[in-house]
């Protein structure tokens, strides 16, 4: 899938010219795994195929957006635009 949009700035520079800065040295190849897996992912059920990553959707006001586990309190998050079959609003976050 391709990614629309990066909220988080880090993430974003990371993506566009693989600037590491603004992300933690430790998750950094971890971040390039999974980011490498959604670009390769054709459909949203693949999501679950790595149980390590707990992908779920949230629910509330959340509702529809995808979490993915980082580190103990990081998550990428994201929502999918199935028309245009594209990741949008990536984030890199503690939410908790």
């Amino acid at each position: 899938m391709r990614i629309r949009n990066v909220l988080h700035k880090g993430l974003r520079r990371f993506i566009e010219a693989d600037d590491t800065s603004g992300l933690q040295s430790a998750v950094v190849e971890k971040l390039r795994r999974i980011l490498s897996f959604l670009q390769d992912m054709e459909r949203e059920e693949e999501l679950r195929t790595v149980p390590s990553w707990k992908a779920h959707q949230m629910t509330g006001d959340r509702k529809g957006t995808w979490s993915l586990f980082v580190t103990k309190n990081w998550r990428l998050t994201f929502r999918i635009d199935k028309d245009e079959v594209e990741i949008i609003d990536l984030d890199y976050e503690d939410y908790h």
